[in-house]
């Protein structure tokens, strides 16, 4: 799995990954103001340093928020693992993950 490509998941793979994230807590919330590039570089920070993050989208309808996770998952180049109401989880594994903060390693 590298990052310049979409990911792909096997069942196995995503059922493992729910688990993991379970626990988590929303690390970044989009709201009215969409993609904004603060809120971009902040995702990207997360997932370089996190590999699974949560993400809150609080942005109303349901097709805007399902548009802008797909958008969202799209830019980051990173694998939808689930999505639940106005939560989404993110995953891109790092090419040098930290143990300290990766959500994979410290919970493997």
């Amino acid at each position: 799995m590298t990052n310049d490509s979409p990911v792909k998941l096997t069942n196995a793979e995503l059922k493992q990954y729910r688990a993991l994230a379970h626990k988590l807590q929303p690390v970044v919330t989009i709201a009215g103001n969409g993609l904004s590039e603060n809120v971009l570089a902040e995702i990207e920070r997360a997932l370089d340093d996190h590999e699974l993050i949560k993400i809150k989208v609080a942005v109303g309808e349901r097709e805007l928020r399902d548009q802008l996770i797909d958008e969202l998952r799209a830019t980051a180049k990173a694998a939808l693992v689930q999505r639940i109401g106005n939560t989404a989880t993110l995953l891109r594994r790092a090419k040098k993950a930290d143990p300290k903060k990766s959500n994979l390693q410290r919970t493997l």
